[in-house]
């Protein structure tokens, strides 16, 4: 009878606990661009299961065993098509959450286990509805098709990846987002280039997607944001990395060998349409032109950021990182300082220093590309005009027009090119002739 009664007991103790399986101890809402990502903190793995219905449109998140120890009326639901949150109990024990929405979305869900940095989760991303684009191709914003320079700019981390830590909780996702949005201003105000952020806001981009990203937008390099971190706080200095030429050639083989890559345009070059042999060697040549013109772009920019910070390398570091496999995109990975050191943390979360660093890599970048402009841009045009142009010094009995006539040229140009409010010119004064 004991026996029988303990045995009681015990299924009793194990019913009631397997009606609770986890809690939801925390959730947090991040808008990217495409989609809308809800991540839950958990307890405990868990099973879930996502439901989509219409008129009106809900998605339904079902997760057995748990219970809500949060508040969704947190939730910033601003710019995203998420309307409202509802939840209750499902059989007595599972926990049903209702997203109604404003618009159709596709929604996306996995589970992220435990790990030594973080506890379980359960992300939910709702897409938002695919709309079609023409191709892309570069803008021509200048005259006679003389394209900008296209920068691509990527703040390392974001959203439930904050990257590495400083003191008083300062995260490495706010400070390189920040330094990336001031040289973002510093190549949208210069002529010649155009800037594009790959992430805007405090939100997760896949490094997959970061590389996609540069390639939608025909990127002539891609400069990645990021503040190093080491377990020895004395630790400092600021560096640069390239793809390693062992990156560099299991990128290659991989995009020889998965058939959905097989397709992908390779310096303009469509591998799939090449035997095997002529792929290896195009998709080797791209890659290898790429790498070089990192290690090129990315030495101007360490000796730039030694005029404001300790350099913890002096010359250009290669590693295997990911987002530096673009086989046909330029790439360098700038670690701005270390934010586990405590004097340079504080310096890289100051307006001051962000600007600091954001002008060093921009001097390195645009150093670089005004000796060496791609031929069809507008500094490649304007460097081949800057070799043609005269220099002519101003004698008596001058005047604008007769200088315009004896080397054939318009007296509009030569204001112009000169900045001169008007025809008036002195005599000693020297100006620059523009190419006939």
């Amino acid at each position: 009878m004991l026996q029988r009664i303990i045995m009681l007991g015990m299924l009793a103790v194990l019913t009631i606990s397997s009606t609770h399986a986890a809690d939801i101890n925390d959730v947090r809402l991040w808008r990217a661009p495409e989609y809308t990502r809800v991540v839950f903190d958990l307890s405990a793995a868990v099973k879930h299961n996502v439901i989509i219905l219409e008129n009106p449109n809900r998605i339904v998140i079902d997760i057995e065993q748990s219970k809500i120890k949060t508040d969704f009326k947190k939730l910033d639901f601003a710019s995203s098509p998420i309307i409202r949150v509802r939840s209750g109990i499902k059989k007595k024990s599972d926990l049903r959450i209702v997203f109604d929405t404003s618009a159709v979305v596709k929604p996306r869900s996995f589970l992220l286990r435990s790990t030594k940095k973080s506890g379980n989760r359960l992300v939910i991303d709702l897409y938002d509805k695919e709309i079609k684009k023409k191709p892309t191709r570069h803008e021509n914003e200048n005259r006679n098709d003389k394209r900008d320079i296209v920068i691509a700019i990527d703040p390392g981390h974001g959203g439930e990846d904050p990257g590495a830590s400083g003191p008083k909780r300062l995260r490495e996702k706010k400070v390189v987002l920040a330094i990336a949005k001031e040289l973002n201003y510093l190549f949208g105000k210069k002529k010649g280039y155009k800037p594009v952020l790959i992430r805007t806001g405090d939100y997760y981009v896949g490094l997959q997607k970061r590389r996609k990203l540069a390639h939608t937008a025909q990127a002539d390099l891609l400069v990645s944001i990021h503040a190093d971190a080491f377990k020895d706080k004395k630790v400092n200095g600021s560096s640069v990395y390239v793809l390693s030429r062992k990156g560099a050639s299991s990128t290659t083989a991989k995009i020889l060998a998965a058939e959905a890559n097989n397709s992908d345009l390779v310096g303009g070059v469509n591998l799939s349409e090449k035997d095997d042999v002529l792929a290896s060697v195009l998709a080797d040549l791209s890659m290898s032109a790429s790498l070089d013109l990192g290690i090129q772009v990315g030495t101007k920019v360490v000796r730039a950021m030694g005029n404001v910070s300790k350099l913890h390398s002096k010359k250009v570091e290669q590693a295997n990182f990911s987002v530096l496999r673009s086989p046909d995109i330029p790439s360098i990975l700038v670690e701005t300082g270390f934010i586990s050191n405590p004097r340079e943390a504080k310096k890289l979360n100051t307006k001051s220093y962000q600007r600091k660093m954001a002008k060093a890599i921009f001097d390195g970048v645009s150093l670089h590309f005004t000796s060496y402009p791609p031929p069809d841009t507008y500094l490649a045009w304007q460097k081949r005009n800057r070799l043609k142009s005269l220099e002519y010094t101003i004698a008596r009995g001058d005047t604008l027009s007769g200088i315009a006539k004896r080397f054939q040229v318009t007296i509009a140009s030569i204001r112009l090119k000169n900045d001169l409010a008007s025809n008036s010119i002195k005599v000693g004064q020297t100006i620059i002739i523009p190419a006939s």
